[in-house]
């Protein structure tokens, strides 16, 4: 007798979406239906929990056809309820009453820190990272990453004609509130002059001044990468600039919400897949209050106690890289 024919695992997505979530569940509902455990995915993230939003698979079918979309299939809502203790009994009593008895999370740190508080209330859980940000320790890349990059690459590839026709700075602003790991790695990629990001403050001084050295060695454009969350908000910037003789006039795009979306590259493909099956594999096996992650090449477990209190820093070396590369 197959030892997972009674086990039901349940899985998740929450917080903000990422492409190659979905990539992520359909990976985890193979591998369990493969393992031969029952699967249920749960609708509208840890809200969906407390709501007892479930939808039990019949087979592994019941996820074809999802593997290329972006966004969250089961969808995903921030759960104001589920941080307290009242929502969280309430999400353990209703995948109780549902007979799951582990857990499959996907999303980013506020998402593992509610597995995290649930496996301390004896659920069996484990964590995937999915954020585009990725600033989650225990892992050197998260779902979502690769994509979210290749978004911004090809947005400043497109605003680099229109700035190298018309003389202009552009300012581009990118999604990264706490984090400027999306900005630093745009800068390198898309030959910015300059990366604004939290971790790495500065001043409307010296961007002017890099800016106006692009202007005298020739260049017809310059490429600013603001981070969402840089001490110098970016429409404010471009109005500073503006009064400035930097030789260039400034314009500012702000990329938004269309980095989170998009079909998944083949990187986050392959990523979501990997973590996919071990998380399933892991649960199975009875681990609990883990994260899976990518450390250099390898698939590896590392203790949600630690991916909760840490984070991931962005490297200083790629940080200097775009002034380096900025001739």
């Amino acid at each position: 007798m197959n030892k997972n024919k009674f086990y039901t695992l349940g899985v998740l997505t929450s917080g903000g979406d990422a492409p190659g979530m979905n990539a992520c569940v359909r990976a985890v509902a193979r591998t369990a239906f493969q393992e031969g455990a029952n699967v249920v995915g749960i609708m509208n993230g840890y809200e969906g929990l407390i709501n007892g939003e479930f939808k039990r698979w019949r087979n592994a079918r019941a996820v074809g056809g999802i593997l290329r979309l972006g966004g969250t299939w089961l969808q995903a809502q921030r759960s104001k309820d589920f941080r307290e203790k009242h929502g969280q009994r309430e999400a353990i009593r209703n995948m109780n009453e549902e007979g799951i008895d582990g857990l499959i999370v996907i999303g980013g740190d506020g998402t593992l820190r509610g597995a995290h508080a649930l496996a301390e209330q004896g659920i069996k859980v484990i964590g995937i990272p999915a954020s585009i940000d990725n600033d989650i320790w225990g892992t050197d890349m998260a779902i979502g990453v690769d994509t979210a990059l290749n978004t911004i690459m090809e947005s400043v590839d497109k605003l680099r004609d229109t700035a190298s026709s018309h003389n202009r700075a552009f300012l581009v602003e990118t999604m990264g509130r706490n984090s400027g790991y999306l900005a630093v790695q745009a800068g390198i990629s898309c030959g910015a002059e300059i990366v604004l990001c939290p971790e790495f403050p500065t001043t409307v001084e010296n961007v002017a001044e890099v800016i106006e050295n692009a202007y005298e060695r020739g260049k017809n454009h310059a490429i600013i990468i603001v981070a969402e969350g840089a001490t110098l908000r970016t429409t404010d910037l471009a109005r500073e600039l503006d009064k400035m003789d930097v030789g260039f006039k400034t314009r500012v795009t702000i990329l938004g919400h269309v980095q989170r979306g998009g079909s998944p590259t083949a990187f986050d493909r392959h990523l979501a897949a990997r973590l996919g099956i071990r998380a399933a594999q892991a649960l199975l096996n009875s681990e609990t209050d883990m994260m899976v992650g990518l450390r250099g090449r390898d698939i590896t477990l590392a203790p949600l106690t630690d991916v909760t209190t840490k984070t991931r820093p962005v490297n200083m070396e790629f940080y200097n890289m775009v002034r380096m590369l900025a001739q």
